[in-house]
């Protein structure tokens, strides 16, 4: 399993998302110091009922929580964007 599967994987699980984008963004950051060491560049587009109520500090830390050591081992950078579904009025 590749590492956007691995963290699409680890997302869905934690957080029973509506809409889970995973971008890997490693290509344009070759050669980058902190890229060095084998780690990507990933964008995720997260929007799931678990953020309801918190704030997008909380947000973030619910998804480096859901990664776990994925973010010492498999991930340099991770760009979030994460929403709460939006409600039919």
């Amino acid at each position: 399993m590749n590492r956007v599967e691995r963290i699409r994987q680890a997302l869905q699980q934690a957080l029973d998302p509506e809409l889970l984008e995973v971008k890997d963004d490693s290509h344009r950051h070759a050669g980058h110091e902190g890229a060095r060491d084998g780690r990507g560049h990933f964008k995720v587009h997260v929007v799931s009922a678990a953020f309801e109520g918190k704030l997008p500090l909380a947000r973030h830390r619910a998804v480096y929580a859901a990664l776990g050591a994925m973010m010492e081992t498999d991930i340099h950078a991770l760009s979030i964007r994460a929403e709460t579904p939006v409600k039919n009025r």
